[in-house]
């Protein structure tokens, strides 16, 4: 079924012409809007939404909260980014799976936390189950600044993530159902990478020669046409693209239902009044409400690097000595330490998430818990999380055959230890391989293939040995403990 949204009319064909796009090529073929500051790009990104809304899901990277009143009218959520990174992926993983159409409000951010909540928001929708693959239009304004072609103001951990995650919407996207619709107001600001990756566009007013030489030059225009693109009225639009049409043609933007909380300066009447009740206004006492500039809070003094990181050598040397200082249950703090491990992976998603990011929030879980002593370090903290991913309990094996395992697995690398102990418990109580399924888990991925990769790594590393049965079955042998899973249907398997 061939889906076609009206964008508004063709101009300098004679009697107008309706414009439309067909949505299902433009989920396709992705689309960029190019144009100045008051071009009308805003308008044109809110016709478009509106003009699909019952027809596609919709995600707005929205950094300037103009977008949020599509709520009020199509029902989409907005979504909050002053929220934790890990709420921002989880609400992500969520809005594929239910196929919620949503703005995420970047409003009041600063640039950094800005570009990191979008790329959060964005990798999470690209890392979605596969059966959650449904089609997306992700809209994504002033795209510049997630994807600028060279490091600016902001860091460059976030530069280089918030690029990362646009390069995967746009370059990889398409096949997990994820359609990049990015405007900017410059192309020569956004990466050229993610540009490239667009096959419609709609280029907008502009006036800086190399913006016209970039646009003349995606639309297939002779260098002598870009100057068309100084003289084009605010919501004009010269348009390109299979979706659109195979020949630059220029397209006014109809009218949106819907108004964004923004929009440009209109003038008003100055108020009138006589110039003595004017002053009188200005100075008259200042009331409860008003702050005076004399009763404002001083400006902060700046206070020297070295006598800052002085201050945090001294205040980390109190603590240190405050936990060498506190009696210490040993037993109980490993059981409370254990106790927070579960409940953090407690949660299905945790399973799947990074150690580091795990280790952050399990050490807010410490402070919130009130731990005594010292929370464990990262590398102790990693390896316990790969014995509990793994779910091994030694409980049912001879302690002196499953002490020589955890000394295997101690020297192995720390990405096969929980896999490791996983597949030895097995072969020591007699029972089959565990599924790519379970493997997988226990080696924080959701895909069975890296599992079978990892088995294939470790064969190549001499720590096992991996054979099939007549029935394709897998039996793997530990060469280190001298022992190996059992077939299935075998007694041993039980």
């Amino acid at each position: 079924m061939t889906v076609s949204i009206d964008m508004g009319e063709v101009r300098g064909v004679g009697a107008s012409a309706p414009c439309t796009f067909d949505l299902e090529e433009l989920l396709a073929t992705r689309l960029l809007v190019q144009g100045n500051s008051g071009s009308g790009k805003s308008h044109l990104l809110r016709r478009l939404l509106e003009q699909s809304a019952p027809w596609v899901q919709q995600v707005i990277v929205d950094p300037e909260g103009d977008f949020v009143t599509l709520s009020d009218r199509f029902g989409h959520v907005v979504v909050d980014a002053a929220g934790s990174e890990r709420d921002l992926a989880v609400i992500a993983a969520r809005v594929r799976a239910h196929r919620v159409s949503v703005v995420l409000n970047l409003e009041g951010l600063e640039p950094d936390r800005q570009m990191k909540a979008a790329a959060v928001f964005l990798n999470a929708l690209f890392e979605a189950e596969r059966d959650h693959w449904y089609p997306v239009l992700v809209v994504v304004d002033e795209a510049q600044l997630f994807a600028p072609a060279a490091s600016g103001d902001t860091g460059e951990e976030a530069r280089r993530v918030a690029l990362g995650a646009m390069t995967n919407l746009m370059c990889r996207g398409r096949k997990r159902g994820l359609a990049g619709v990015i405007a900017t107001q410059r192309l020569a600001k956004l990466a050229k990478n993610v540009a490239a990756e667009a096959s419609n566009f709609l280029m907008g007013r502009t006036f800086l020669d190399i913006d016209m030489a970039r646009a003349a030059d995606l639309l297939g225009m002779e260098k002598r046409q870009a100057e068309a693109f100084r003289n084009l009225d605010r919501g004009h639009f010269v348009a390109l693209g299979p979706a659109v049409s195979r020949r630059p043609m220029t397209v006014r933007i109809g009218a949106v239902e819907t108004t964004g909380r923004g929009g440009g300066p209109k003038l008003t009447p100055l108020p009138q009044a006589r110039p003595e009740e004017l002053q009188d206004l200005l100075f008259q006492p200042a009331s409860n409400g008003e702050r005076s500039a004399a009763e404002r809070p001083p400006t902060p003094q700046v206070v020297p690097a070295s006598e800052v990181l002085e201050r945090l050598t001294r205040q980390a040397a109190a603590r240190e000595a405050a936990l060498e200082a506190e009696p210490l249950d040993r037993e109980a703090h490993e059981k409370s330490v254990a106790a927070l491990i579960a409940e953090l992976l407690g949660d299905g998603e945790a399973a799947f998430q990074p150690v580091a990011a795990l280790y952050q929030d399990f050490l807010v879980r410490c402070r919130i818990a009130r731990l005594p002593g010292r929370p464990p370090e990262l590398a102790e903290f990693r390896q316990r999380v790969a014995l509990a991913r793994a779910g091994v309990e030694p409980s049912d094996v001879d302690p002196a055959v499953w002490s020589a395992a955890e000394t295997v697995a101690a020297s192995l690398p720390e990405e096969m230890r929980g896999v490791y102990l996983l597949i030895a418990k097995a072969a020591l109580e007699g029972r089959v391989c565990p599924p790519d399924a379970e493997i997988a888990r226990a080696y924080g991925t959701r895909s069975p293939g890296r599992a079978r990769w990892l088995l294939t790594h470790m064969e190549e590393q001499g720590v096992l040995v991996c054979v099939n049965d007549l029935r394709g079955n897998r039996i793997v042998t530990l060469t280190d403990l001298d022992c190996q899973t059992a077939a299935p249907g075998s007694r041993a398997a039980g």
